[in-house]
């Protein structure tokens, strides 16, 4: 059994989970319709697999080409269709694959935001790829900036070993990571979950900010939960997906349910139950519920299922049960804009949260009206 548990890193998160099953127990229902906030982070990646260049734009193709025509029928309760973040690894940057991206920005289809691969890794090495990242993602519009022409984006750090995570050492090297985000214009970190891996942490099911000593590893292991009425404004936010054990139709078996979804994966209606279920919202605001869920979308698997009959089923479940405009009013969300409406309801903000969708980072170039 405790190899079992070792084997899948479940002793990193139980605890935690069983935990927030408690709070979730005791915890009142907000009266009146609630509010789901759904964003799709994408760990995108056209050359995974170290496929070559032609692979890639085929890749992206696919995504430029098959977006818009599978999901324009969809609405949310304000008439905005599905909306895509494109978390882009820096280190596979290349023009013909972030202009296509561009334009479905420029449709509202989605946005593009920073995601990065490394390895025995450095400070100055670390700050070094992301400047170039920034530079390469704003020739195509891709970030925003802040009144003082700062940079702003959000991060997905690649392998899920934020703030050098693994115990070898391997797939970063910065132990420093959170508070270098930071300054170099990250506004919140969607790494998370990242169950079975190793660097899942023991929080869950939250939105939060780290606390403590910023620069020690792992740093996200220790934080505070999001509330109305604080704002840390000297770091970066955490904005985890939900994370449960769950069942699989038909199974006894339980499952990790990691909101992955994955060509052998898909969404369904159940899974989608379990991410709502987790009741992921900022203290206080309980009334706006946030899913993040994540992806590899530029995997062909996952591809024909994002794009295909199982995508299209994800939108209609969640059109039917959570936007009758009675218990659930829908809002698909970037994840800028899921940032910004955290921000929102911990600024005291309440009503309508689409109304806050740029609240405070502004929509990027390629994406401003």
């Amino acid at each position: 059994m405790l190899a079992r548990l070792r084997s899948k890193n479940l002793q990193n998160w139980l605890g935690g989970w069983a935990g927030d099953v408690v709070r979730r127990a005791v915890r009142r229902r907000p009266a009146g319709p609630r509010h789901l906030l759904f964003a799709l982070c994408d760990h995108y990646e056209p050359l995974w697999a170290r496929v070559d260049a032609a692979r890639g734009r085929e890749r992206v193709k696919a995504w430029a080409e098959g977006y818009p025509a599978n999901f324009a029928a969809f609405r949310d309760a304000e008439g905005r269709g599905p909306r895509h973040t494109f978390f882009f690894p820096g280190e596979e940057y290349a023009p013909e694959f972030l202009e296509p991206l561009a334009g479905l920005a420029r449709a509202g289809h989605g946005e593009v935001e920073v995601h990065l691969h490394h390895d025995d890794d450095t400070p100055a090495g670390m700050r070094a790829s992301l400047a170039r990242a920034i530079a390469d993602f704003s020739r195509h519009g891709h970030i925003s900036r802040d009144a003082a022409g700062r940079p702003r984006w959000a991060f997905i750090h690649g392998n899920w070993c934020l703030a050098n995570a693994r115990r070898d050492g391997r797939r970063c090297g910065v132990d420093a990571e959170l508070p270098l985000l930071f300054e170099e214009g990250c506004y919140a970190d969607f790494t998370f979950p990242a169950a079975p891996d190793e660097s899942q942490p023991g929080i869950v099911n939250q939105i939060y900010w780290p606390t403590g000593d910023l620069a020690r590893r792992r740093a996200y292991e220790w934080g505070q939960r999001a509330r109305v009425g604080q704002v840390m404004d000297d770091r970066l936010l955490l904005i985890q997906g939900p994370i449960a054990l769950a069942r699989r139709p038909g199974r006894l078996a339980l499952r990790i349910e990691s909101a992955a979804l994955q060509g052998g994966d898909p969404p369904t209606p159940a899974r989608v139950d379990s991410w709502v279920a987790q009741d992921i919202h900022v203290e206080g605001r309980p009334e706006w519920v946030f899913v993040k869920i994540h992806c590899h979308g530029a995997q062909e698997a996952s591809t024909a299922s994002l794009l295909g009959a199982e995508g299209r089923l994800l939108h209609q479940y969640l059109a039917a049960r959570y936007n009758d405009g009675r218990d659930w009013l829908l809002h698909y969300v970037t994840a800028r804009e899921m940032y910004n409406i955290a921000l929102a309801a911990m600024q005291g903000a309440s009503g309508d949260p689409g109304a806050h969708r740029d609240r405070v980072v502004p929509p990027p170039p390629v994406a401003a009206r």
